[in-house]
């Protein structure tokens, strides 16, 4: 798709056809009420944006003229801005809902690991506490409990490798 834009060639075109409609001896009144015309609305342009300057105060500095141009506002560009943003909170909630099941499945060992922890003290503390037996040791990552429980009069019985030495 070509530029929509006035070039040079057009305007010498635009020229061309003026000069045969207009005639050699009307032309240049034409030309100077196009110049006023041309004058005038930038006047009025540049009164619009002083009396907004006024009527803002120094918000009036603040704002980014270029967001405001309404040539920015391709519908494609629009629609697709849209869908990517859809697309971009549905990932987000996604993201979310997996943290927090994420979390909650921590929670959930965490919990089952202390839970094991208290009944391996529980049982301990009913046996094992009046045999000599040393309290069970729990992993912290997965809340298994040591089975090397030993008693106290068991350890005499394993061999002494410095007497086997000797």
């Amino acid at each position: 798709m070509a530029p929509m834009g006035l070039t040079i060639d057009k305007i010498l075109v635009i020229l061309v056809i003026a000069m045969f409609l207009l005639g050699p001896e009307r032309l240049p009144y034409y030309a100077k009420k196009l110049g006023e015309l041309v004058r005038s609305v930038k006047q009025m342009a540049d009164g619009a944006k002083d009396r907004l300057r006024d009527e803002m105060g120094p918000d009036f500095d603040d704002v980014d003229w270029k967001q405001l141009d309404p040539r920015q506002y391709d519908p494609r560009r629009i629609i697709r801005d849209a869908l990517l943003e859809d697309q971009a909170e549905v990932q987000a909630a996604e993201r979310r809902a997996r943290v927090l099941d994420a979390a909650e499945r921590r929670r959930e060992r965490e919990e089952e690991a202390r839970k094991k922890q208290a009944d391996a003290a529980e049982k301990w503390a009913d046996d094992g506490a009046d045999e000599g037996v040393d309290a069970p040791a729990v992993d912290a990552e997965d809340g298994a409990v040591s089975t090397d429980e030993v008693p106290v009069g068991v350890a005499a019985a394993k061999p002494n490798f410095d007497e086997e030495a000797t």
